[in-house]
């Protein structure tokens, strides 16, 4: 059952670059599109799991320190990834950010959290670093390293507040009210920006729109599905596969765009379901 969960948010993660890609299309990648974007996909994704929580919203202090860290966390992401992606093309960018994404919940699952170091685990996460760097092209990135490492650590960060807010011995609101809490934070500090910031005015219009309504509903609830699996199922394992399988659904989906996979993308999924095989299946 839970790993049919994590599937099912590693689905919607693989599907959510189709609304992020589009809406960089039509409104450009500046800091303040960026601003719009986070806050109206928080702003849909709050409204849509206050919806399922059935109306309620949960609060406790330490929820909310975490969440607003984990808030603060998502918007740094964002802006190093504008900067990352104006310096490096966009195979580089996805290997430092999905790298991070595995690498920092898998050291602090094992090295905080007393997850075991199995066998499975090590070749897993060795099969999807190998996997990863296939997919890099050519294409200058010498230059804003500060940027890249700010992307690695930043997306990684992101599952390792999801683990500490699970872990923690203190008083917490459901999986739900916690999700619901960071794309509150991520509204307010989103309009602050906005106030702050002057550039031009972004025109949204009903494909924006859309973009934003779908990138929120699978981003937020796919963040909370995973927070779901951590309930029987390690950080150490967790983020790994959760890597591996978008880099499979991506693939697949590129098999319907006017952008197909190459040889070496091939390849990488291989390499990457030859890794969860090996954390499902080796002791």
């Amino acid at each position: 059952m839970y790993y049919g969960i994590i599937m099912a948010a590693v689905t919607m993660f693989a599907f959510q670059f189709l609304f992020n890609r589009q809406y960089e299309k039509l409104c450009g990648n500046t800091l303040r599109a960026a601003a719009v974007f986070s806050l109206g996909t928080s702003l849909a994704g709050f409204i849509i799991l206050l919806s399922l929580n059935r109306f309620r919203v949960e609060f406790t202090l330490f929820s909310f320190l975490i969440a607003l860290a984990a808030a603060v966390n998502n918007l740094l992401y964002s802006y190093c990834s504008i900067k990352a992606l104006g310096k490096i093309n966009l195979s580089l960018y996805s290997v430092f950010a999905m790298l991070g994404g595995m690498t920092l919940p898998f050291i602090a699952g094992v090295a905080f959290f007393d997850e075991a170091l199995t066998a499975g685990k090590i070749v897993c996460f060795a099969l999807i670093a190998v996997s990863l760097f296939l997919t890099v092209e050519k294409g200058e990135g010498g230059k804003g390293k500060l940027y890249y490492l700010g992307v690695f650590l930043m997306n990684g960060m992101s599952g390792v507040y999801s683990k500490i807010f699970k872990s923690a011995p203190y008083p917490t609101t459901g999986d739900r009210g916690y999700t619901m809490l960071i794309a509150a934070c991520v509204v307010a500090i989103s309009g602050v920006i906005l106030l702050i910031d002057r550039g031009d005015r972004i025109r949204l219009n009903k494909k924006a729109l859309g973009c934003i309504g779908g990138y929120g509903a699978l981003c937020n609830i796919a963040n909370y599905l995973l927070l779901i699996g951590l309930d029987k199922i390690p950080a150490s394992a967790q983020y790994p596969m959760v890597t591996g399988g978008v880099m499979i659904i991506s693939t697949v989906i590129c098999f319907f765009t006017d952008q197909k996979p190459t040889k070496k993308n091939v390849a990488s999924v291989a390499l990457s379901f030859t890794g969860i095989l090996a954390l499902v299946l080796l002791p």
